[in-house]
């Protein structure tokens, strides 16, 4: 059912946080008899601020994500028809962005050039399309804020940065060990986001399987429960086969030598 211009009006001025009800503007457009043509213009009006309104938030967070913008990974610029399997409709799926409302953390584990970043940070970039916060950070960077928070006595801001979006995706877990003080506040972030309200989740790649993530964590008698915590109610889509990387590679062998009959030029000194 289409909504009014009224309706349209209303939802526009929401958005623009304009302090202009659908009944106000109904009210102004009968004392001023406003034909259904001026309606309609103030309402074009209207929907085209809204939508540059949109697009400002959407810039904003893309930008304040750290995800690619130049080239942005998105689920419409993955090749699906590399993967096989009866599961590859449910990672299509990932674009409803159904997880984030959910609270189903995600978790891309595989080999590399698996396709496992690409798809972490397509869902970021479609939940800043929609208007969420999203955030990518590689494993390696959240140790080395983690412990720079600690040199400087801001853990506290730092774990507040981090549970703040409604997505965060931490690229390639097990490429770096955390010491015992990163363990206990990589957990403490854990902590706090699940119980975080709203809409959240988050995302995960690694190489490793998640049975082997405690190798990388210096951990205490706490870390297993936590870990659980992370796959609570989780999907973890594992990747098995060949590297995608290198499928367009073009190699152009070429030879080298003196052209027959013709002696290459003096190398003595004069």
């Amino acid at each position: 059912m289409s909504r009014t211009p009224f309706e349209t009006i209303a939802q526009a001025a929401s958005v623009l946080k304009l302090d202009f009800s659908s009944a106000e503007f109904a009210m102004f457009a009968q004392e001023h008899s406003l034909s259904e043509e001026s309606i309609n213009a103030v309402c074009s009006v209207f929907s085209h601020l809204e939508e540059r309104k949109l697009q400002t938030t959407i810039a904003t967070l893309l930008k304040m994500s750290r995800l690619p913008t130049k080239v942005p990974k998105t689920f419409e610029n993955f090749d699906f028809s590399l993967l096989k399997g009866k599961d590859v409709e449910r990672l299509k799926a990932l674009s409803t962005l159904a997880p984030i409302y959910s609270h189903k953390n995600l978790a891309f584990i595989g080999p590399p050039g698996t396709g496992k970043t690409h798809l972490a940070q397509a869902f970021g970039y479609a939940c800043c399309q929609h208007g969420m916060k999203a955030y990518f950070i590689k494993a390696t960077e959240l140790n080395d804020r983690l412990m720079l928070a600690r040199r400087s006595g801001k853990t506290d801001s730092c774990l507040r940065t981090l549970v703040r979006p409604s997505c965060l995706i931490v690229d390639e877990i097990g490429h770096c060990t955390f010491d015992r003080e990163n363990t206990t506040l990589f957990f403490d972030l854990i902590d706090r986001r699940y119980q975080k309200e709203g809409n959240y989740n988050m995302v995960f790649t690694s190489n490793k399987n998640p049975a082997l993530w405690h190798e990388n964590f210096d951990e205490d008698a706490t870390l297993l429960c936590l870990l659980d915590r992370v796959f609570d109610d989780a999907t973890v889509f594992k990747f098995t086969g060949e590297s995608f990387r290198g499928k367009k590679l073009e190699t152009i062998s070429l030879q080298t030598g003196m052209v027959r009959g013709v002696e290459p030029p003096s190398t003595k000194e004069v």
